[in-house]
């Protein structure tokens, strides 16, 4: 998320419930119920997590007691093999599982600029899809431990890569969120798309094309259903505000290692939501919607122009035709859905249609065609006290039970965890004193083993192995 600039966020608002219930806040990590017991915490002193944050001496990450970390990459400082310094602006990650216990990670690299910008996705040959793009993504190879043992291109010349998705084949989705034309700035190609990177073949990554079926949009995220083989896409975008979409496959598609990349540019179908209330009502905005447990029922309309030659894809439908959302961010498929997240929402972005909030998190059943509030952040008029969390952006499920969300916005970032029961909890604090405080954290996952949760800090760029008692949050 890059839009730091358009709206001041309050960063510690208080954890809401619907008026009705009171206060607290219930999210389930990995169920589809929705739990609302009265006692359920949204302070860092629950029982849910590790207890409270200690400050770090180096004055980089504070952790619970017992936890440790280490820099697994740093822009500028660390080197690639091929020798260039890391890039710098982590953001999306996915972890795979490597050979011997080992753990392999692609990192996207959220560069705007044009190439020639500082610490840049270096052009590497048969890895470049357009010279005047200066982003893309690494591949990292650590041990059991988290130790760095390699990191490489894994495409680049692409820009604004933010967030993506892994695969259920074990391939990486990188998403440009940005939607410009070939000679604008510098550019030589066209940008808005998604690209697959695999983190164990390298030649796969040669010649990289985009996956133009996916459409061309200002891409945040992406979420694979294993059985359907549907793709759902976050557009994180303004001016109007994004939509969520849906891809589905064609006849005879089996989604596997380079099947994305032999699409035609219009195949399949692509669709963005359209949600309707309990009665059968229109929800022309998200943000409308303030009580957990609201569950919307959802039609898909087909995009007009997936390639948006003359006209975003967003501005292709009608205020009726659609669904709108501001600040579309993450998205994680979990057992039979995905986790759809909502950063924030103001009034003053769609006038007589948006709400106030600071977080959604919703869940798309596709079964039953429903899109459910698991949890809302409600505004604080405070938002550099440290308190409760706010401004979700990237979001993974846990291996130990809820998910895990990262921060950003203005004041105070975080890594939270919430458990299936809905408490929240902190799981690490940015605590750099430098330019890079109150950075925002990007890209948490954890290893396929489950022992190391790893997280960026965006700015300059940062990779954080961290390793501790972890154990079942539910």
């Amino acid at each position: 998320m890059t839009e730091h600039e358009e709206a001041t966020l309050s960063r510690r608002a208080l954890l809401q419930r619907s008026a009705v219930v009171g206060a607290g806040v219930v999210l389930i990590g990995s169920t589809e119920m929705l739990l609302t017991s009265p006692e359920a915490s949204a302070t860092t002193g629950s029982a849910a997590g590790y207890g409270p944050l200690v400050a770090d001496p180096a004055g980089r990450l504070a952790l619970p007691k017992g936890f440790a970390y280490r820099i697994v990459t740093q822009a500028g400082k660390t080197r690639l093999d091929s020798g260039e310094p890391t890039p710098r602006n982590h953001d999306g990650t996915g972890a795979f599982r490597g050979r011997g216990g080992r753990t392999v990670l692609v990192n996207n690299h959220e560069i705007r600029e044009p190439f020639g910008t500082e610490l840049p996705v270096p052009h590497l040959d048969g890895l470049v899809y357009d010279p005047g793009a200066a982003g893309g993504c690494t591949v990292i190879e650590v041990d059991r431990d988290g130790n760095r043992l390699g990191e490489h291109v894994g495409v680049a010349g692409t820009r604004t890569n933010c967030a993506g998705g892994v695969t259920p084949w074990d391939t990486w989705l990188t998403c440009e969120e940005v939607d410009s034309l070939a000679g604008a700035d510098g550019f030589q190609r066209d940008h808005g798309y998604v690209f697959e990177v695999d983190p164990v073949d390298a030649r796969a990554n040669r010649d990289p094309q985009p996956i133009k079926a996916l459409g061309r949009f200002e891409h945040e995220a992406a979420a694979v259903d294993p059985q359907r083989g549907d793709i759902y896409l976050t557009e994180d975008a303004s001016t109007p505000t994004g939509l969520l979409y849906r891809w589905q496959p064609p006849k005879g598609y089996h989604g596997r290692r380079g099947a994305l990349r032999r699409l035609g540019p219009t195949d399949g179908v692509l669709s963005a939501m359209k949600a309707f209330d309990g009665a059968g009502k229109h929800v022309p905005d998200l943000s409308l919607v303030t009580a957990p447990g609201t569950a919307l029922k959802v039609e898909w309309v087909p995009v007009p122009d997936r390639d948006a030659r003359t006209t975003p894809i967003r501005k292709q439908f009608t205020a009726g035709d659609i669904t709108r959302s501001k600040k579309l961010e993450g998205a994680w498929w979990s057992g039979r859905g995905t986790y759809v997240v909502a950063s924030f929402s103001r009034e003053t972005d769609n006038p007589g249609v948006a709400k106030v909030h600071d977080g959604q998190i919703w869940f798309y059943d596709p079964a039953r065609s429903t899109l459910t509030l698991r949890l809302i952040f409600g505004r604080n008029p405070n938002p550099e006290a440290d308190g409760a969390f706010d401004g979700p952006d990237n979001i993974s499920v846990s291996p130990h039970g809820g998910v895990i969300l990262a921060e950003d916005g203005e004041g105070v970032q975080h890594l939270v965890g919430a458990t299936d029961r809905g408490q929240t909890f902190p799981l690490a604090r940015n605590d750099f004193a430098d330019a890079t405080k109150n950075v925002e954290f990007t890209g948490p996952v954890y290893s396929p083993d489950g022992r190391i949760l790893f997280a960026n800090i965006q700015e300059p760029g940062y990779m954080f192995a961290i390793t501790g008692p972890w154990r079942t949050q539910r």
